[in-house]
């Protein structure tokens, strides 16, 4: 832990760049005392991979306090991807461009904040059927800027698709929203330094698993009633099925030499004592019901401290 390395990246103070529904910034302890000891000792991971890497919680506390030698960070989202690869390549460009939108959008009315939201809104809609999401270039930079401004500006700080792909959030109405946080930019722009960033399904990270590595998973949630569901993050939505597929997948991979595996999801007993899918799905893994508040529920009187699933290998 006397290295230059290391000390330059326990610097790092980065945050998730977007709010992201169900982001893990209040399990981020929980996880951590479930890390094998070797790694909590020696605050050295060898190889890390989130095939559903989201806002990031997890990955960007660690890069401030573990040394990681090799990351991998996968997600489906095309556009989130975007947005990774172009902090990572052109963080000054992106603040400049965050800047400017920023100024347009505080110094307007209510009324005209709500019209200029829904203008670019509509324009993020549309860029979509045409930008290029496998090579850089500096559509990039115009289409996360969109995106950081809809995300800091829309109804919750949510990132939903309907069935088309297109953003259909509704206005936030804030007051005085921080769209253009360059320092936090800054630092997540030095935390990808070194990290591999890649665009698809969460079986494309199979390839990268190594002996030691450590994989945390966190794909969206089971929804746990009809009316809560929020698995949005693409037009295709994370179903019953693809929970299956994960877990066969997770399974798969707990059976490499000293890999760590780590997974949380909603628990459905929340709701009904009596639904075990999960329990069912990763039966002979270790299952720790914890703690966890719910902020994302349109009726208050709903929000408050539930149980998630967070299940290992180890």
């Amino acid at each position: 832990m006397n290295s230059k390395s290391s000390q330059q990246n326990i610097r790092l103070q980065a945050r998730p760049f977007l709010k992201w529904a169900g982001g893990k910034t209040q399990l981020i302890d929980e996880l951590i005392k479930r890390f094998p000891e070797g790694i909590k000792e020696k605050q050295t991971i060898d190889t890390y991979i989130e095939p559903f890497i989201g806002g990031g919680a997890l990955f960007f506390y660690l890069k401030g306090k573990y040394i990681i030698k090799k990351s991998y960070l996968f997600d489906i989202n095309q556009d989130l991807v975007i947005a990774y690869r172009t902090i990572k390549r052109k963080p000054i460009e992106l603040i400049k461009q965050l800047k400017g939108i920023e100024s347009r959008y505080l110094k307007r009315s209510k009324e005209e904040r709500e019209s200029y939201f829904y203008k670019m809104r509509k324009q993020y809609n549309i860029q979509k059927q045409t930008i290029n999401h496998t090579n850089f270039n500096d559509n990039w930079i115009k289409r996360t800027t969109c995106l950081i401004f809809l995300n800091k500006t829309c109804f919750n700080g949510l990132f939903r698709l309907n069935n088309k792909g297109e953003f259909n959030v509704p206005h936030g109405r804030y007051a005085n929203p921080a769209i253009a946080d360059e320092k936090n930019i800054l630092e997540v722009s030095r935390a990808l330094k070194n990290t591999e960033i890649y665009c698809g399904d969460f079986t494309k990270s199979k390839k990268y698993i190594q002996n030691g590595a450590l994989i945390y998973c966190d794909p969206p949630y089971r929804p746990l009633n009809g009316t809560s569901s929020f698995t949005g993050f693409t037009k295709e939505g994370f179903s019953d099925e693809d929970q299956t597929r994960l877990a066969k997948f997770y399974k798969e991979l707990s059976k490499k030499k000293d890999v760590c595996l780590i997974l949380s999801n909603s628990d459905p007993q929340n709701i009904d004592s009596d639904d075990t899918f999960f329990d069912e799905l990763y039966k002979g893994f270790n299952i720790d019901r914890v703690e966890a508040s719910r902020v994302i529920n349109c009726d208050s009187k709903k929000r408050g401290l539930i149980k998630e699933l967070i299940i290992t290998s180890h």
